[in-house]
């Protein structure tokens, strides 16, 4: 029963940060708040392994990290340099 109301507070501030997300003034903000919702998704399935006895799910949630973490860097590098194949460095004719 604990863990269905963990789950459900997960997804209320799962609502909050796509709202964030929607109104959020700078584009930073919306990053932030996208992170926040992945590694929301990433606690949810945790929970949901959990309470339907699935390890599989932990399985799933770690994989869904990593893609969360590098889909974060490339939308850096990409709002830095314009580009996501430019290293940052000046090349010398």
């Amino acid at each position: 029963m604990m863990l269905a109301a963990g789950m459900l507070a997960v997804l209320v501030a799962t609502g909050l940060m796509v709202a964030r997300a929607v109104i959020g003034p700078t584009v930073f903000d919306r990053l932030v708040a996208a992170n926040s919702i992945g590694n929301a998704a990433i606690l949810i399935l945790a929970l949901y392994g959990f309470v339907t006895d699935r390890p599989d799910f932990l399985d799933i949630g770690l994989t869904y990290a990593m893609l969360n973490i590098i889909g974060t860097f490339a939308v850096l590098k990409f709002l830095r340099f314009g580009a996501l194949g430019e290293t940052g460095e000046e090349e010398e004719l």
